[in-house]
């Protein structure tokens, strides 16, 4: 066995030797490990020149001879060494390697002869341990008498240190140039445990919005952003049902906690749950703080007597002084005669406190009252004297003799005055006054017995409590001055409306006619008559159409207004009115709806127009069941909407002007309905009430939110061009402006006009809107929305038209702006409609 051994290590050796050096199995002299250079270690005598730089193989094998191992272990030690001692830089430093698996592609005889050849090294390794280090390899000096036994004990004995048993943490120096040893203490520390250094990758996303409420993002599908910016997706959640039989198959449902800024549950560990249990106990949460640890004297409270010098003492220093002899002397012959005695206690004088000073109060200063001292209040002045109290007062002053009479017999708490005037011809007759020393005795009493407070008075300027806005000179233009006047109704103007162009003007009154004019020159071009009052007329949005919707009684007619346009601007209009009459050819108009029961049901009829119509325009009639209030385009001018008397649902109808077909978006709806209209930008629709504003997603179908002007009857309801603020008017006087990125209440309410708001509107081009009232005024307001969202809305109000006549209690009744100027046009119950600019 011994030979076996030999010869492997004679193989490993020479294997050793033939193969070139790498610079990864040298140790560089950088690395801590010191190289032998003496010459005694190179050799016997030999020449350090002879062996090159870094051939560190050689240098083991010299050490070993030098320390009596003999050829064969020299040979096996240097070429163990060289085979160890292939460890790269990181493996110095501490870091993992692949030992193990070098060392197992040998064989079991190499893993033998290793073992024999090792044991003489981790020996070295253990004797340069702590002295609490149990050394684990035994001396075999007699070589092969124990060489069973010897192997078992060396092995026993190498694996406790490997073990790391009673071995402290040592470094490659403390091995020295015993690369096998490190190599083996190496693989007893510990692994490296991964903690904050490790990688994230694969961790949740953390919500960083701050401290922002989560219920802000209820309306969205996200709930917050990531640190690169990115949205954090709402997760799925179940309802309470799901909930409940969650918990229920949860054993560790009594361990959740809800993280609110992520929307999921957190499993509580072992650690936090015992930190919540020590701060419901008044307890510090930090299981190793220790609060009666010993107090550390950072400043040492003995004061140590330095010299303030190094110079020597000077001798009087050690004889007792003869002026300080002969003093002393003389106190002590003084208190022996009696001269000096001790001082009798004085009797502690009684504190008095204030019950009535009162700092916060006026009652002084801190200062003031800490030190006892009150501040001085002045006493009221007297009143000064009047002409009742002059010696020579004029005769109209003096009382008569029934006054007198009536001056003595009342009682002299009750008598206006204290004393009679009287008439004294001269300064020199006038005696001393009676009364003299009684009022001032009582005037003393209420300065001394009545309380008195230090009234402090601000001195504001109002103009300083009023707000910092523009001069509305600098906010032009606006409309200020009336302009034109059109007249032709013979009753309320009810509805106007511009066209796109802004170059006709149309109007809807309750003597049941609709006229066209012109906007500039004020002329009438034309007069549709419809045998009902008419209440809503609006033209459509599109600009390569002309196409008007007017309500009148319960049906809504569509004109095309001949001549009014170009040949293709009118082909474009009849084609969009009249498509839907070719699409519902062989059907039956009256059912408008989709194929189920519901929009079947719906009381609507698309009916063509008698030849008289045809012949002013009006292309399709839109029959309902009751009255049309009100009438409103969608921005993309196919789509309008219309609000009837109805109660419920079917009050609200969508239509589709291409199709002729109409729809019903409600089954039911909470309250009447006053007013509707379609959002410029967004899928939404906005229903008003009496006293909220319901806003739905009809892409969704779902409520957006519901807006809350804390008013008591909604009038009217617009939106901003840029979607993102909403005003309403009400029958309260009371104008709300909303920010719908802010909050369901108020931004601003404003409370200008006398009457009920009538309508509300905002200019498409300017920053401008209008209030119209029943008190026969217009408001005209500069409404500034900036694209920065941390700057609020600019709201100034400009100007105040009036013009109007009221009849009946009812001013102006609706406003509408010039869509390319700044101008606006106005109608009311005088039967006028005004231009503004």
């Amino acid at each position: 066995m011994a030979a076996k051994r030999r010869g492997g290590a004679a193989k490993r050796s020479a294997a050793a030797r033939d193969a070139p050096a790498e610079r990864d199995d040298e140790f560089p002299a950088s690395r801590g490990i010191d190289v032998p250079s003496d010459p005694e270690l190179t050799g016997d005598g030999g020449d350090p020149e002879d062996l090159e730089d870094g051939d560190f193989d050689a240098v083991l094998r010299r050490m070993a001879e030098d320390q009596g191992f003999g050829s064969d272990g020299s040979a096996s030690f240097a070429e163990g060494g060289a085979e160890e001692s292939d460890i790269h830089s990181s493996d110095v430093d501490g870091a993992s390697s692949d030992e193990d698996g070098d060392e197992e592609a040998d064989g079991e005889a190499d893993s033998e002869d290793a073992e024999e050849e090792d044991g003489p090294l981790l020996e070295r390794a253990a004797s340069r341990s702590t002295d609490g280090q149990r050394t684990a390899v035994s001396d075999d000096e007699d070589g092969g008498d124990k060489e069973d036994g010897g192997d078992k004990e060396d092995g026993a004995a190498e694996g406790k240190l490997l073990d790391g048993e009673g071995m402290e943490r040592l470094t490659i120096n403390d091995f020295g140039r015993d690369i096998a040893g490190w190599k083996a203490y190496r693989k007893t520390l510990p692994q490296i445990e991964p903690g904050y250094a490790s990688d994230s990758s694969t961790e949740e996303p953390a919500n960083t919005i701050g401290n922002v409420p989560i219920e802000w993002y209820a309306d969205y599908p996200h709930i917050g952003y990531d640190i690169d910016g990115k949205r954090i997706m709402r997760p799925a959640t179940g309802d309470e049902l799901d909930k409940f039989l969650a918990n229920m198959d949860d054993p560790d449902v009594f361990r959740t906690a809800r993280d609110e800024a992520n929307q999921q549950d957190v499993k509580l560990s072992a650690e936090e749950i015992d930190i919540i249990r020590r701060i419901q106990g008044g307890i510090v949460p930090d299981a190793e703080f220790n609060p009666y640890e010993d107090t550390v004297e950072w400043f040492t409270s003995q004061t140590m007597q330095v010299p303030l010098s190094r110079a020597q003492p000077h001798k009087r220093g050690f004889i007792p002084s003869k002026w300080e002899h002969s003093r002393v002397m003389k106190i002590v012959r003084a208190i022996r005669q009696g001269r000096i005695t001790r001082a009798a206690p004085r009797d502690a004088a009684p504190q008095y406190y204030d019950l009535w000073a009162d700092a916060e109060r006026g009652g002084g200063d801190d200062a003031d009252v800490a030190a006892g001292r009150r501040q001085r209040l002045a006493a009221p002045k007297l009143a000064l004297p009047t002409h009742e109290e002059s010696y020579h007062p004029p005769p109209e002053y003096l009382p008569t003799e029934e006054e007198k009479r009536k001056w003595l017999e009342d009682d002299p708490d009750h008598r206006k005055r204290s004393f009679l005037p009287q008439d004294f011809g001269s300064l020199r007759a006038v005696p001393g006054y009676e009364r003299f020393v009684q009022e001032r005795f009582q005037r003393c009493l209420d300065l001394y017995l009545a309380p008195r407070a230090q009234k402090k008075t601000t001195q504001l300027d109002p103009e300083e409590l009023m707000p910092k806005l523009p001069d509305p000179r600098d906010l032009r233009p606006f409309p200020a001055t009336e302009a034109l006047a059109y007249l032709g109704h013979t009753g309320r103007v009810r509805s106007i409306s511009v066209d796109p162009t802004g170059l006709w003007l149309l109007s809807g009154s309750d003597d049941h006619t609709v006229r066209l004019w012109e906007v500039v020159t004020g002329r009438c071009a034309r007069v549709w008559d419809l045998k009902e009052t008419v209440y809503r007329v609006a033209w459509c949005p599109r600009a390569d159409v002309c196409v008007f919707a007017a309500a009148a009684g319960s049906r809504v007619v569509l004109v095309t207004p001949p001549g009014l346009c170009d040949d293709q601007r009118q082909l474009v209009s009849d084609e969009l009115v009249r498509a839907g009459f070719g699409a519902n050819e062989g059907g039956n108009n009256n059912n408008n709806g989709d194929d189920d029961d519901d929009d079947a049901s719906l009381p609507v009829s698309w009916d063509m127009p008698t030849s008289a119509e045809k012949a002013a325009g009006v292309q399709v009639s839109i029959a309902m069941r009751h009255a049309v209030k009100s009438v409103t385009w969608h921005r993309r001018g196919d789509y309008m909407a219309t609000l009837t008397a109805e109660e419920g649902g079917g009050a609200v109808l969508v239509h589709q002007v291409s199709k002729h077909k109409s729809q019903r978006p409600f089954r039911r709806l909470k309250g009447a309905v006053q007013h509707v209209r379609f959002h410029p930008t967004k899928p939404w629709f906005l229903v008003t009430t009496q006293r909220y504003v319901r806003i739905y997603n009809l892409m969704q179908q779902a409520l957006v939110k519901t807006l809350q002007p804390g008013v008591k009857w909604i009038s009217s309801v617009d939106v901003h061009p840029q979607g993102d603020n909403v005003i309403v008017g009400s029958y309260d006087k009371k104008l709300s402006w909303f920010d719908l990125d802010l909050s369901v209440k108020p931004y601003r309410s404003i409370r200008y006009h006398r009457q009920a708001i009538r309508q509300v509107q905002f200019s498409r081009r300017f920053p401008l809107f209008a209030t119209a009232s029943d008190d026969g005024t217009i408001q005209v307001y500069h409404g500034m929305v900036y694209q920065d969202l941390n700057q609020n809305p600019l709201i100034v109000p400009l100007k105040i038209l009036r013009g109007h006549e009221i009849r009946n209690s009812l001013g102006v009744l609706d406003c509408v702006f010039h869509p390319v100027q700044p101008w606006l046009l106005s109608s009311g119950a005088d039967g006028t409609i005004r231009l503004w600019t």
